[in-house]
């Protein structure tokens, strides 16, 4: 039972020891709703997942993400942008991006580009052709292929339009997942919203330590522990998402300023108001467990996407071939370490039951996960919003995949399919999401070893 695994097997899952005179939480045991334990993920990651995907996320191809940071709030009206200095973010210029990039900009679904006639498709071929002469007709068609097909119905995000002038790109790497001083009634209202409108929650049961409501925690988890597999689950996914991203703020904090030079780094203080079981009622160690739930789950996604990148005729092109040849590799070989772990999180187990009520629970769950992609919009600091967006369509990409296992195993060898198709948009998310959970555990070992120092 939920209630139990978190509340009478509390002592039994952490250890706690004193640290700043405040006790300290080391996750260890089984996470709840599947067989998989926090030691063996710690060690996994560490070892052969983080180093990885740390050089993946440095190469051209998934360096480079276009977002459009100006749409709208859809929900309630705009707070103005944050005038923090480091909240801006610096667009790169397009004559910085590798040529490969900007050429497949235009490779995005549409119901325009659908319904274009056998003239469009050519001068599509034609530009492509243009831009790299060495693609074989295959690779064109595939390009195509993917301009003209529309798969919005299997889409858990609200992408962003490539074509909008307002849509620009973004050295990922130049803008780094930081402590910018965002804060307060505007942060909290877009996780408010999150969570209290798209979280399967009744109004009347209120979030622990929710800053906008009373705090009553026994009734939220005893509401909880009823909520059906699938609604669980989207519970942890946000709670994880929330958790990671909050790790990352800690783990690189504005500590100092002198004569204009920040230094950023671990802010133990932060981690612990946010994470420490004493500070946050107990609720601290529940975040960093569905955190490490959200971790599996996209590890999954990842293992079961590995036959669409395997594929001859899927290249990460840039237009240096080198280049893309050793991404490809570092990718695939990720990829096999993904496979190796023994202990994934079974998606088999979701919407199981009868046909009509499983689909109709599926299209539910599609639909809140989509509105809280829209929330993110509602983001007043723009490098706030940037990372929200980007690790919202990374999970968004990988609830797509796991949703779309028959498509994936029937994909042809050598020609395009119209069952499966990720833009390279959510290629780029997919990977850069998961590599920030990667990085939000190894940030958690390095907080571990820090608050054993200060004994």
């Amino acid at each position: 039972m939920f209630i139990e695994s978190d509340f009478q097997c509390f002592h039994r899952s952490l250890r706690c020891r004193q640290g700043l005179g405040k006790s300290v939480a080391v996750l260890t045991g089984v996470l709840d709703d599947c067989l998989c334990d926090i030691e063996s993920i710690d060690d996994f990651n560490t070892f052969k997942i983080f180093p990885k995907i740390q050089k993946l996320q440095e190469r051209d191809y998934f360096r480079y993400y276009k977002v459009n940071l100006k749409r709208p709030c859809p929900f309630w009206a705009d707070d103005g942008h944050c005038s923090i200095k480091d909240c801006h973010v610096e667009p790169c210029p397009e004559s910085k991006i590798p040529v490969g990039i900007k050429a497949g900009s235009s490779n995005k679904y549409s119901k325009a580009a659908n319904n274009s006639k056998e003239l469009e498709d050519c001068e599509q071929a034609s530009k492509l052709g243009a831009v790299n002469s060495t693609l074989s007709n295959q690779s064109k068609e595939a390009f195509i292929d993917w301009a003209r097909y529309d798969d919005s119905q299997d889409h858990f995000c609200e992408l962003d339009d490539e074509r909008s002038p307002d849509a620009q790109y973004v050295d990922l790497l130049l803008n780094p997942e930081r402590y910018t001083g965002y804060k307060g009634p505007s942060a909290w209202r877009v996780w408010n919203s999150i969570y209290e409108e798209n979280c399967f929650k009744p109004r009347s049961v209120y979030r622990p330590l929710n800053p906008l409501a009373p705090s009553r925690g026994e009734s939220f988890y005893t509401w909880l522990e009823g909520l059906c597999l699938e609604k669980r689950v989207f519970y942890k996914l946000i709670s994880g998402l929330h958790a990671s991203i909050n790790l990352h703020l800690c783990a690189n904090y504005l500590l100092e300023e002198t004569w204009g030079k920040p230094r950023w780094g671990p802010n133990v203080k932060e981690f612990t108001r946010r994470f420490d079981p004493i500070e946050t009622k107990g609720e601290g160690p529940r975040r960093l467990k569905n955190l490490y739930f959200l971790y599996l789950i996209e590890l999954r996604a990842l293992s079961k996407v590995a036959p669409y990148f395997e594929r001859s005729v899927v290249d990460l092109y840039t237009g240096n071939g080198h280049e893309d040849a050793e991404s490809k590799a570092l990718l695939l070989d990720i990829f096999r370490d993904t496979k190796s772990f023994h202990m994934h999180f079974d998606e088999k187990s979701m919407f199981a039951g009868d046909k009509k009520g499983a689909k109709s629970l599926k299209e539910e769950f599609r639909l809140h996960f989509k509105n809280i992609s829209r929330i993110m919009d509602c983001v007043g600091c723009d490098k706030c919003r940037l990372w929200g967006k980007l690790q919202t369509q990374g999970l968004g990409t990988a609830l797509k995949i796991l949703f779309s296992e028959k498509e994936i195993q029937s994909l042809p060898e050598n020609s395009p399919s119209k069952g499966f198709q990720l833009t390279r948009q959510e290629i780029v998310a997919l990977v850069n999401a998961f590599g920030r959970l990667s990085t939000s555990i190894r940030e958690l070992q390095n907080f571990k070893v820090l608050l054993q120092q200060t004994r």
